[in-house]
């Protein structure tokens, strides 16, 4: 054996004391590998160009303290499927999409959200259209999202002209096949959002005859299922937190924004940028106003026949989430 000295007292390093240290070693590693295992994981549904870029771009992806599982989906239908499965824990839909989720029985809540101009929902012609306004929608063949903002629009963008909901043919069609529907001249009209609206009025000349506004709320809301509100509480309201700081970062940055997601997405830089312009999109608290309005556009979603029974929106929230969030 060998003699060493700490702090002034002798000690003795026997194999017996080294075999106890590799032990202790051993111990710590294995805890440290314990305790990773058990770090809280959110899987978080995304689309091309979404959530998760916005928060990579912004710089908000950094130092989280729980890992994000990214699943990337085509659509927000999906997504809510995913979270009504249990296979998710948190994504992102439009509100009359969430709210027809959630009329189902779906045990999940919206927790924080954005706000769009409501203008950027929009129906749209082709160029040649002899449609020039809402009244010149009777009698003809209009597509959009079944249960969501495009079939909203529709009945609304009718009643608010005159007409019934009977007096034109809604086609549900997702906006991919509806853009292919409306330049092949299958369908007459198209009801959707951004990017898709400033996209098909630069490159393919279509034009805006109704928007959304004084008709929908435009609210994009971020959703999460009961049990994740339940067990990662802490990890989702993190995520809220830098989704709304992140969106209040793209307000500021709108060039870089649509520069970095048109890398992403291969959709053109001046179409996003003209999207974006347009949208003004921010983080919303959900408080009594939005509650209110959301439920004013549910009870229309249910007279429309979109939701089959009337609800309570106040249920299907938890405004806890962004109840003193300073969102200015």
């Amino acid at each position: 054996m060998r003699k060493l000295t700490r702090s002034g007292s002798p000690y003795t390093f026997t194999r017996r004391t080294a075999a106890a240290l590799i032990t202790a070693v051993i111990t710590l590693s294995t805890s440290a590998a314990a305790l990773a295992a058990d770090a809280i994981v959110l899987r978080v549904g995304d689309q091309k160009g979404g959530n998760r870029s916005l928060l990579e771009i912004s710089g908000l992806a950094k130092d989280l303290p729980y890992k994000i599982e990214w699943s990337e989906f085509p659509a927000a239908a999906p997504i809510l499927e995913a979270i009504n499965a249990g296979a998710l824990d948190v994504g992102y839909t439009g509100d009359l999409s969430f709210l027809t989720v959630y009329a189902s029985g779906a045990p999940i809540k919206a927790i924080g959200g954005t706000r769009s101009d409501a203008r950027t929902q929009a129906i749209l012609v082709r160029g040649d259209s002899p449609i020039k306004t809402a009244a010149d929608l009777k009698g003809k063949r209009l597509a959009g999202t079944r249960g969501g903002w495009g079939q909203f629009l529709i009945n609304a963008t009718l009643e608010k002209a005159g007409s019934r909901i009977e007096d034109a043919t809604f086609a549900p069609l997702g906006p991919v096949d509806a853009k292919i529907a409306l330049l092949a001249g299958s369908i007459d009209a198209w009801a959707v959002w951004e990017p898709y609206i400033s996209y098909a009025t630069l490159k393919d000349k279509a034009r805006v005859v109704a928007d959304g506004e004084g008709l929908t709320p435009t609210i994009t809301f971020i959703v999460a299922s009961d049990n994740a509100i339940a067990t990662k509480r802490a990890a989702v309201q993190d995520l809220v937190q830098r989704l709304n700081k992140a969106r209040l970062w793209s307000l500021d940055h709108l060039a870089e924004y649509a520069r970095n997601t048109a890398e992403l997405t291969k959709l053109p830089e001046d179409v996003l940028l003209a999207a974006y312009t347009a949208q003004k999109t921010s983080p919303i608290a959900i408080d009594e106003g939005v509650v209110k309005e959301v439920q004013a556009a549910s009870d229309r979603a249910t007279r429309y026949g979109i939701l089959g029974k009337t609800l309570d929106v106040g249920k299907a929230v938890d405004r806890s989430f962004t109840a003193s969030a300073s969102l200015n």
